[in-house]
């Protein structure tokens, strides 16, 4: 499959060595699409994938711009010849992030993003190890119990598995390299960006080498406000996560 714009225009080369893929996920609620569409505006040199999907197009959805919708053989050739990069089946459709245009993307030297969730995360780690995987957190395990639960008119079940969900995607935090706490969308966002292309101070790469369960980042500075899980633990937002922190969601 050719990516929306048949080709990728080279991008500005990063300050801080060859282009890199970031792969931003965090559980549902936790503002996603609102960081990502500031991302677009502040960096707009950035390349951002369009996944394949086998489910019908919604209403005002565009085939190539917001997705590329495929018919289920289609998905299942494209698997099999190894053109996806990662794959998962949701609510019983296929998605997945094409291969060929995210590394045309960094051979030309633009910086890319993948927005999946952590079935994906894992399966891009295993394929391309040298991706940034970058976690989006809530500022507090209450912050997003409301945001999941809304006006409550839900059912109570479907809120049920959501919370379940999004409490065993949290426990996974150790396994990416940076996490950013989403308590404003804009500075969140400011350090998103660093991580993406290396703009930080000085055009200098924010955090070189940085290992997995590496510290959170966000709008508040170490020694800002707790960060408190669903048993009322918590550690300070921007503070490296300890031992202790590891279940803090749990």
């Amino acid at each position: 499959m050719s990516d929306a714009a048949s080709g990728v225009e080279p991008g500005p080369v990063r300050p801080s060595g060859p282009a890199r893929l970031t792969v931003v996920s965090g559980p549902s609620g936790v503002g996603k699409s609102s960081v990502l569409d500031e991302l677009r505006r502040q960096a707009p040199e950035v390349y951002f994938s369009v996944s394949v999907t086998t489910r019908r197009p919604r209403e005002g959805e565009v085939d190539g711009v917001h997705y590329h919708f495929v018919r289920p053989t289609e998905f299942e050739r494209m698997v099999a010849d190894g053109e996806m990069l990662e794959h998962a089946r949701y609510a019983g459709n296929r998605y997945g992030t094409p291969r060929n245009p995210v590394e045309r993307a960094l051979a030309t030297g633009r910086d890319a993003v993948l927005e999946i969730e952590l079935q994906g995360a894992r399966q891009v780690r295993r394929s391309m190890p040298e991706a940034q995987l970058v976690m989006l957190l809530p500022p507090s395990w209450e912050a997003l119990v409301q945001r999941l639960t809304g006006r409550g008119t839900e059912d109570p079940e479907v809120v049920r598995a959501r919370l379940e969900t999004a409490r065993q995607e949290l426990a996974a935090e150790p396994e990416f390299d940076a996490t950013v706490v989403n308590a404003d969308v804009r500075a969140a966002t400011s350090e998103l960006v660093r991580l993406v292309t290396g703009r930080g101070a000085g055009g200098a790469d924010p955090d070189p080498g940085r290992g997995a369960g590496g510290p959170a980042v966000g709008d508040t500075a170490v020694g800002g406000p707790a960060v408190e899980g669903p048993d009322g633990g918590g550690r300070q937002a921007g503070a490296s996560p300890g031992a202790e922190d590891t279940e803090r969601f749990a």
